[in-house]
């Protein structure tokens, strides 16, 4: 079930009350019934100049980017050509290694090696949007994230449906005002969250376009049980898109970027907007069955590079 609650009010009024005997019947008419008043709905509320302002930058960005031949939603072509060793190479930096690590309260870009992390459970994913995105947006955002959850499913064989039962994927569209406010939402969520976790989401810079946080059950474990995306409502359409796309499949375990990934949305060049061929290529591969969760990078290669070679119909 999509994200968008139906509230159903009953208005109870007097019952019907049958009484044995006499019924006496009278000329005058029957009193009018009773109408119960409308509830009083709270106007939504406003958007703050911040929050407008952002819109504008955005918009400036997305036809900067565009203008500059960024945001290519080709998926790649001839241009962009890319082998079975490069796929190995991109699968094992993307997979396998990390991009932020907590230092004190905040996030910071380091680079770490890490385990392979990806979701062994069916996913439910919920989309939770801050009070002060519009509610034309949110059939349009639903609909995108549906269809994108669908294919993520076909890629990985993992069952992903969009409902509000007992989710354990959320996707929180957010303008900025709704975003400073989402640290008890956070740690509802996800009990023991970190503080340096709460205080990305909540201190987002300007430059910080979406992201998205996964967690494993235990620190031992490399299975995710949860996962947070937060996107801003503020975003133009492709870079909305972009964001959708990004970081949904980064919380599917693609957790790092890197600069030698061509064509690929895994790469801090933005030169692809949305999911490439190459891509799918990697989501595949990492949710192979002959890859296990916690493998390390020197544990999964010979079995990447055999996958990869499947998949590139050729030899390394």
């Amino acid at each position: 079930m999509h994200h968008i609650r139906l509230f159903l009010l009953v208005f109870s009024g007097a019952g019907f009350l049958v009484v044995a005997g006499c019924v006496q019947v009278e000329d005058s008419p029957p009193p009018a019934p009773q109408v119960a008043p409308k509830p009083v709905q709270a106007p939504p509320p406003r958007r703050s100049p911040d929050s407008f302002a952002l819109e504008g930058h955005y918009a400036r960005l997305e036809r900067d980017l565009v203008s500059q031949g960024l945001l290519r939603q080709d998926g790649g072509g001839r241009d962009t050509p890319f082998n079975t060793r490069s796929l190995i190479e991109n699968f094992i930096r993307i997979a396998l290694f990390d991009e932020y690590r907590p230092s004190g309260d905040i996030m910071v870009a380091r680079e770490t090696e890490s385990r392979l992390r990806r979701w062994d459970r069916p996913i439910r994913m919920d989309v939770e949007f801050g009070a002060t995105v519009a509610a034309t947006r949110r059939a349009s955002d639903i609909s995108v994230i549906n269809s994108y959850a669908e294919r993520l499913s076909g890629l990985t064989n993992v069952p992903i449906v969009l409902t509000d039962v007992r989710p354990n994927f959320y996707v929180f569209i957010v303008n900025e005002d709704d975003r400073r406010d989402l640290a008890p939402r956070l740690k509802q969520i996800v009990p023991g969250i970190s503080p340096a976790a709460v205080r990305t989401v909540v201190d987002m810079p300007r430059s910080t376009l979406c992201l998205v946080f996964a967690f494993a059950d235990t620190v031992e474990s490399s299975s995710y049980s949860k996962a947070i995306a937060v996107i801003r409502g503020e975003h133009p359409e492709l870079l909305r898109l972009s964001c959708i796309h990004e970081e949904l499949a980064q919380g599917m375990g693609l957790a790092n970027d890197s600069a030698f990934a061509r064509p690929s949305i895994f790469n801090d060049d933005e030169e692809f907007g949305l999911l490439t061929n190459h891509d799918e290529l990697l989501l595949k591969m990492l949710y192979d069955p002959r890859l296990t969760s916690g493998m390390t990078a020197n544990e999964a290669r010979p079995v990447v590079e055999r996958i990869a070679a499947e998949l590139m119909g050729g030899p390394v």
